[in-house]
């Protein structure tokens, strides 16, 4: 399974980087603090999907040697589809709008309160989350929902700025 894969990159056996350290002659640490590094480094170029240009000139500042900097990008290269495959799967699916129901409820008067108006926004919010629908019922008074509208018109407002379509297009 792919998915495998990359999620049981970062988490080495605690043997693994005590071998590999013995045979390099460094610590299990710095051993196991470099293959989190070059994960790191593979996951963020490929979910960016920065060209080559851009990767290398992201190396070079690192102070490797010029054939590592070239297996690097070979590397990169040769693996940025399948890590961005893999990125795809592992993000959560989250719920997506499909209808929505609502209704006012005013009560009037009770048995205590002749003169009473209470009113009241009953909302039904239909999902779809992973091939089945789900329904949320929501209920509300009319000032707390024009609250919220303004609160996400406000919200919808931000993600009109640069800098916040700068945040989506690097999360893409």
């Amino acid at each position: 399974m792919p998915g495998e894969r990359l999620g049981a990159l970062p988490a080495l056996p605690p043997s693994l980087p005590g071998a590999e350290a013995g045979k390099l002659s460094i610590g299990a640490d710095a051993v196991q603090r470099g293959v989190e590094g070059l994960t790191y480094l593979l996951t963020e170029s490929s979910k960016l999907m920065i060209s080559e240009i851009d990767f290398q000139d992201s190396i070079s500042v690192l102070g490797f040697s010029d054939e590592l900097n070239k297996l690097l990008l070979q590397l990169y290269l040769d693996n940025r589809k399948e890590i961005r495959s893999i990125l795809s799967e592992l993000a959560p699916k989250l719920p997506s709008y499909h209808n929505l129901e609502w209704r006012l409820d005013v009560q009037l008067a009770s048995r205590s309160l002749r003169q009473q108006i209470k009113p009241a926004v009953t909302i039904k919010l239909h999902l779809t989350e992973n091939e089945g629908e789900t329904a949320q019922v929501l209920q509300t008074d009319p000032a707390t929902l024009l609250h919220l509208i303004q609160q996400l018109e406000q919200a919808l407002g931000e993600m009109k700025t640069n800098h916040c379509r700068r945040i989506v297009r690097n999360m893409k």
